[in-house]
């Protein structure tokens, strides 16, 4: 049976959103390799044995590539037509592949020419695959017949004809050499015994199938069709489990990790689904095209993805030790000769001298008033290290806002936390002669405003408590330093000096004057 693991779940308290550890898990792959084939990539596999190969099945040819490469190690392009279902024998060594000539190719993974070939299907094969005992393949094909070859003397050893249509899927048991299932367009899926010559169980899909996936254990079947994922238990007769139906579209293709035996299922709808072992979705990974193979590397080091448009997406998993030479490795910056050189050139009398404009770079609040989100700029110039550090910068903005007419939509529909920000920068500068005026408006705006739900912030009726202390304080200073202007003016004007003031000299015709008169 399939295990079932219990999840942790980890709670991040900013979103409070819930990820279990699966999700985490798959989420740690680095960002995809992409690589174009030559047409849309029907069946991707990898090899059970180190370094873990996997050939990719596109077009008119078969390629391997390995784990890390982005280029193929070996191609088989021996078809004439369009190959499919390209799978690797337990050991590594032996290919097999169908095509739409109805012809099975044999290939030995180090040469390029075809060692056996199967011929007896009159119509495309688009599942091949070696029996688990590595001397028999088996094949479905579109004339509706399942066939066994014998891989020594290239013989059929037995045919099946009990689909009523196009066989797309084909599943082998590891455990016994003598099992296989095949899934087919007639919406059934049948469990074959080469022993008793036929099928010994049937499960109704409901729908086309696409590709049908044995557990390890080999007590659960996942079959795949329409926008269905079912899961079987075949120890209960072939009771139905679960039904999934996560997906928008048609779902080709099914894999199992190798940690957990967590289930993968791609789609038309250009989506990989993840799920737990409660068959919950727990990540998903997005593509540019519908997708129609999937495989995962063993110990879930590679995820490699085929689409319909011909690319091959491979994600490789991160490594803390990738972590650690990225973290440890420090950029090297320039040499200060960079930044020095050609500073003192003269140019000469015949040189063409070009100049350059020097960009001016704009301050976020700077960018933010010109994009007239003058609520963002307020809060950006009150952020703490310039509120502290730059004090003139905070002002000057509220200057700007008070100069265009929008101070009051910048100081309105703020929350308590942005409040007391604001009204701690007012406590703290208010007095200062530089920005008392403006800031003395600021505190009118923020009373008329909020007067009404002051009562229902403790730490702003607070923090507005001491602001009216501190301006009541400062009221009275201002009136003590009056007092005492106006007794240095009195004082000054006791202790200077009084001249005399002479009259207008006589002149000698007003004294002429007055002698006559006399």
């Amino acid at each position: 049976m399939a295990s079932f693991k219990p999840t942790k779940v980890q709670t991040y308290p900013k979103l409070g959103e819930k990820v279990t550890e699966d999700t985490l898990y798959w989420k740690n792959y680095k960002a995809p390799v992409q690589i174009k084939e030559f047409g849309a990539v029907t069946r991707i596999e990898f090899s059970p044995l180190p370094p873990h190969n996997y050939v990719v099945t596109a077009s008119t040819r078969i390629q391997v590539y390995g784990p890390h490469s982005q280029e193929p190690l070996r191609s088989f392009t021996r078809f004439r037509d369009t190959a499919y279902g390209g799978s690797f024998r337990s050991d590594g060594k032996l290919l097999v592949a169908g095509s739409e000539e109805g012809i099975i190719r044999l290939f030995d993974i180090s040469g390029r020419v075809a060692l056996r070939q199967f011929a007896g299907h009159s119509k495309a094969v688009h599942v091949a695959s070696f029996l688990s005992d590595g001397f028999r393949v088996v094949s479905g094909s579109d004339d509706l017949s399942c066939r066994m070859w014998d891989v020594a003397s290239s013989t059929e050893l037995s045919s099946y004809t009990e689909h009523t249509d196009y066989i797309r899927a084909a599943a082998i048991s590891r455990l016994n050499p003598d099992l296989f299932i095949t899934g087919s367009y007639d919406h059934t899926v049948k469990v074959f015994d080469a022993r008793l010559g036929g099928s010994v169980m049937t499960l109704q899909h409901g729908h086309p199938v696409e590709s049908v996936l044995l557990y390890p254990s080999e007590a659960l079947l996942v079959s795949t069709g329409g926008r269905y994922v079912k899961v079987w238990d075949l120890l209960k007769g072939g009771q139905q489990l679960v039904s999934l139906k996560n997906h928008h579209k048609t779902v080709t293709c099914a894999c199992l990790s190798t940690t957990d035996n967590r289930l993968l299922t791609g789609s038309l709808d250009r989506h990989v689904k993840v799920y737990n072992s409660s068959y919950k979705v727990v990540h998903s990974f997005d593509y540019a095209a519908s997708i129609l193979s999937l495989a995962v590397a063993p110990e879930d080091e590679v995820v490699a993805v085929g689409m319909t448009n011909g690319v091959l997406s491979v994600r490789h998993r991160k490594h803390s030790e990738d972590k650690q030479e990225t973290v440890g490795r420090k950029r090297r910056g320039p040499a200060y000769r960079m930044f020095v050189k050609g500073k003192n050139y003269v140019p000469k009398q015949d040189d063409f001298v070009v100049s350059k404009t020097i960009k001016q770079h704009l301050q976020k609040y700077d960018k933010q008033l010109k994009s007239f989100q003058v609520s963002k700029a307020l809060d950006t110039a009150l952020q703490t290290w310039k509120r502290f550090s730059k004090p003139d910068v905070t002002i000057a903005v509220m200057m700007e806002l008070n100069r265009r007419g929008t101070l009051r939509n910048a100081l309105a529909g703020r929350d308590e936390k942005s409040l007391t920000t604001l009204l701690q920068f007012l406590l703290k500068h208010i007095t200062d002669s530089r920005f008392s005026r403006l800031l003395m408006m600021v505190a009118d705006i923020i009373i008329e405003l909020y007067y009404q739900v002051i009562p229902q912030a403790p730490i702003v009726e607070r923090l507005l408590q001491r602001l009216m202390e501190v301006l009541g304080r400062e009221a009275e200073l201002q009136q003590e330093l009056l007092q005492v202007l106006g007794v240095l003016d009195t004082l000054f004007a006791s202790l200077t000096p009084r001249k005399e003031v002479m009259g207008p000299t006589a002149t000698p015709i007003m004294q002429e004057s007055q002698l006559q008169a006399a």
